[in-house]
Formats: C-alpha cells, structure tokens, sequence
C-alpha cells in the first residue's frame, strides 16, 4: 500500500517535531470543485490528519493482511502545505495560505538551506520510527523551478556546487536524501522526474539539461513517459515500478480506462529489452482524491478495476485471459455486495 500523506492542498500525516504541519499545513479554507479548469470553489474548511497512534493500527491492520505500507512524503515540490505552516522553508519566506486549488503549485522547498535539510530529516526520521517498510518514497514529481531560478541565494548555492541547472539541483538533493535513507537502512523510491527528464510543458528544456547522476540502489516509479525513458532507467541499473497513468489511475473514469483495458496492462513495456524485463519490479493503481468527493465515488472507480490491477501484477501475459476473469469476478462481485462495497458492474 502506497500511501500518499503530503501534498500541496494539505499535510496529512502528524510530525511531532513539527505541529504547525497538521494545525496549519492540515486545514485549507476551501476546496475547487468541478475539474481542473474550474474557478468555482466550494468556501466551506476542510481539514484532518493520521495521528501517529492511528497509522499505527493501520500499519498493524496492514501487516496482519501481509500488507507492506510504503509512505510519500513529498520533496521538493507539492510543498505548499509545509510552506504555509513554516514558511522559511521556502525561498521567499512569505506566509502563503493552504492552496484551494489543485494541481502543481510554485512553492517548492529551498533545498540551498540546511534548514530545510534539517527539516526534512527530522520528518523523515519520524516516519522512519513509524512504518517499517524498507522502501520510502520521496515523491520528487511536477517540480516547477521558477522560484529557485528567481533567488539569489540558490542560484549561489548552486554555482558553488557546480550544479549546471535545477534539475541538477535536484538530483543532488534527491542524492542527499538518498544517502541519508541508506544510513538508517532504508531504500528511497520516487516518480520518475527524480532522474531529470523533460516530462512537463512548464518545464523549458533547458532547466532539465541534467548532469547529476541519481543514486544507485533507487527505485523510479513511472507515471509519465514513453519506453525509452524506461529504457534509459533501468540501462543505468534503476529498478522500475510502472504505473502509467493512461493505464492504471483509478480516479481516470471507466470511458478512459475500461476494466478490459486496465486488464490488458502489462508492467513489463512492449518493446523493452528482454534483458531488462527483471528490472520491471512491478506496477502501481493510485487513485489520487481531487475529484473523489466521498467514500461511494472511490469505490465505484476502484472495484471491480482493482482486480484487474492485481491479476495484472501476478499473472504472466500468456497465462490472462479476459473471458475467464470476467468469470471469475461474479464471486468477488458475491464478497462486495456482502461488505456493502458499491462497484461498477
């Protein structure tokens, strides 16, 4: 279980070092509502948080079930929540309010202060003490690099390390992170702009003209991007989770992913070197929350898809076939309707 508790809209996780997190950073005064284009807002708060006592029983829960939880703590981008509750961890400083309005946001953490180094450590250390997974995922995804090229202070910081461009800049602080995960045993994971590619168009092309090189040992989680950005992942020794999004994001409605569609894919990409096919360590089905407004919507975008995510994960592609899986459904179809779990059928 892939458990996403930081965003830009709001800091979901308690850090006990760092309150203003979940008293601030928790709460936004609105939310957008509609889809990504809309101005309309909904002008009523919205809050919470996982105290750490509760991710405990659901890491207790988990385990009982064979269940890894594998947490997201997002860096240095979808920062906006973290900002707001401290906002020298930013490069201007500025208090900025929770966003209300999804997507990528400009406020990213200004990785050129050892504050912000401290800062992150110390949150991590946090979630270290809790989940036991050995793979932590950093996030490191939708990066906008606007406010590091604006100050002065990281644009030093960079020529003194003779970081060529802010994608440079961050591999170098993906690295540090990296190393300070391996010290207590850990192994970080991250969505595949971690390694410097242009996957945006508010991204310029120069901005990831990266030289750095990311850390041995990490795991590139794909959501964006054609095999050849596989290719070059797992070339260079990087194991791959692959989760493309036109294939597995459950919030995608069933027009865009039907369940024959979200059956027919497979992890490992058509066309991959079959000497490579060992680095594919799997995939991933994320429904993220934006437009889910209650319990009833996830469930009907994740059940009965969720089946055809897990047989995807399992099954060898000779050994799938759809006919029989459809058979096969009507006695999860039986399981759901006995928990109340309101599915597409």
């Amino acid at each position: 279980f892939h458990w996403h508790l930081t965003d830009d809209q709001g800091w979901r996780i308690e850090i006990k070092k760092y309150p203003l997190l979940t008293t601030v950073g928790g709460k936004r005064d609105s939310t957008q509502t509609g889809n990504w284009s809309s101005k309309v807002y909904d002008g009523k708060p919205h809050e919470g948080f996982y105290t750490q006592e509760q991710i405990k029983d659901i890491i207790r829960y988990a385990a009982a079930r064979h269940i890894t939880i594998i947490p997201e703590i997002e860096m240095p981008g979808h920062s906006s929540a973290a900002i707001a509750a401290y906002p020298w961890l930013g490069t201007r400083h500025e208090p900025i309010r929770v966003p209300v309005k999804f997507g990528v946001q400009y406020d990213v953490f200004n990785v050129s202060d050892p504050r912000v180094t401290t800062f992150l450590q110390d949150v991590l250390q946090e979630v270290i003490a809790l989940f036991p997974s050995k793979v932590i995922h950093i996030g490191g995804d939708e990066v906008k690099y606007d406010q590091w090229k604006a100050d002065a202070g990281v644009n030093a910081y960079m020529k003194a390390h003779h970081l060529a461009s802010p994608a440079d800049l961050q591999i170098a602080f993906t690295n540090n992170i990296s190393n300070y995960l391996a010290g207590k045993g850990r192994r970080m994971a991250g969505w595949n702009e971690i390694m410097g590619s242009k996957l945006h168009d508010f991204t310029d092309a120069k901005d990831v003209s990266a030289t750095e090189k990311l850390a041995p040992g990490t795991i590139v989680q794909f959501w964006k991007g054609e095999l050849n950005l596989i290719t070059d992942a797992v070339s260079k020794g990087y194991d791959v989770v692959n989760s493309y999004h036109s294939f597995t994001y459950l919030d995608y409605n069933y027009k865009s992913i039907s369940l024959e569609k979200a059956y027919s894919f497979d992890p490992i990409p058509a066309g991959l070197d079959p000497k490579y096919h060992h680095k594919i360590l799997g995939s991933g089905c994320q429904m993220w929350g934006e437009w889910i407004p209650d319990v009833k919507t996830m469930n009907h975008l994740v059940f009965p898809r969720i089946a055809a995510y897990a047989e995807d994960g399992w099954t060898l592609p000779a050994n799938k076939n759809f006919e029989r899986f459809e058979q096969a459904l009507q006695f999860f179809y039986t399981r759901w309707d006995a928990e109340g779990i309101q599915y597409n059928d």
